[in-house]
């Protein structure tokens, strides 16, 4: 494959987190390509702001990279890196909902293990038996030799980056 076309499905991601999201491609956290950051308030009045009946914050974190191959080694530390960083910015307080981290990838190519490894990770950490929110680490990786993608189970609807690119 060439760096080109890896680039070029990369962009294409990029491009559809724009809308929502704050992309920064200028100086992502490394090893990273770009991060794109998201964050929301809510809350529910009843007739009036007096009768304030829930409030919530999420945010959601996510880590782009590209390469040639995607080892089992390379999905660790990236995996790794993704979830110290989400925890890292997670506030955990009454009105917190989540703070999720989300890893996607592009690669030319992506071995058996580090397939496996994608397939198999699981990450959660409730804050206070969940009153104080969660934080999940989702992953989508593409390999664009086999045009497959691999995700988490957190991740799978993360899958729908990549059809059509």
């Amino acid at each position: 494959m060439a760096n080109t076309e890896r680039h070029d499905v990369l962009e294409k991601v990029l491009r559809s987190y724009e809308a929502y999201y704050d992309v920064n491609r200028q100086d992502p956290m490394p090893p990273f390509a770009a991060e794109a950051s998201f964050a929301i308030h809510s809350e529910g009045y009843m007739l009036i702001k007096a009768a304030k009946l829930a409030s919530y914050d999420a945010q959601e974190y996510v880590f782009f990279a590209e390469g040639k191959t995607l080892g089992l080694h390379t999905a660790q530390m990236l995996a790794d890196k993704v979830w110290e960083e989400t925890l890292a910015r997670a506030i955990p307080k009454e009105d917190h909902k989540s703070t999720d981290g989300i890893l996607v990838i592009v690669a030319d190519a992506i071995d058996k293990e580090a397939a496996s490894y994608i397939k198999k990770e699981r990450r959660y950490q409730s804050y206070r038996h969940g009153l104080y929110g969660s934080s999940t680490l989702r992953i989508v990786a593409r390999d664009l030799q086999e045009q497959k993608t691999w995700t988490n189970r957190h991740g799978r609807d993360l899958e729908r980056l990549f059809r059509d690119k």
